[in-house]
């Protein structure tokens, strides 16, 4: 009976660990580069989603194609708290978007920030002020 309830519990806890690996995975920013691109570019939609809000535009490439880019920002709710709605962007919006882009050289990215025609800058909870990586974490807090 032991026997039963020691492979019993070894199996759940390998299916336990198999279905957490690709939970932590998700949150990192390892596809993405450290470098911000910086795009003149044109809304053509706003998904306000969990578990991230992404951002849709259009911009042209060096030969004047135009490319649809896919930028990925925070979670609604953590949006919410700096600022960000669910109109914060629409389609035609002409904005000024910068972003840090897919290290495999696809349309897709990272929010830094986002800047609208009227001066207004919104950014990613995660990434926007940051000018020198990809993270924020300072383990001395607050500096003055």
């Amino acid at each position: 009976m032991k026997r039963i309830w020691l492979v019993a519990g070894a199996l759940a806890l390998a299916v336990f660990a198999a279905v957490s690996a690709p939970v932590l995975a998700h949150h990192s920013n390892a596809p993405y580069g450290d470098d911000i691109v910086e795009f003149e570019a044109t809304i053509t939609r706003f998904a306000w989603a969990n578990p991230h809000a992404l951002i849709f535009f259009d911009t042209t490439d060096a030969d004047g194609n135009v490319v649809n880019w896919v930028a990925e920002t925070a979670a609604p709710q953590q949006l919410r708290l700096i600022g960000w709605a669910k109109a914060s962007l629409m389609p035609g919006d002409e904005v000024t978007i910068r972003v840090y882009p897919a290290r495999n050289g696809e349309p897709v990215s990272r929010l830094n920030r986002v800047r609208l025609a009227d001066g207004t800058e919104l950014h990613d909870s995660q990434l926007g002020g940051d000018e020198g990586g990809k993270t924020r974490y300072d383990p001395h807090g607050f500096r003055n």
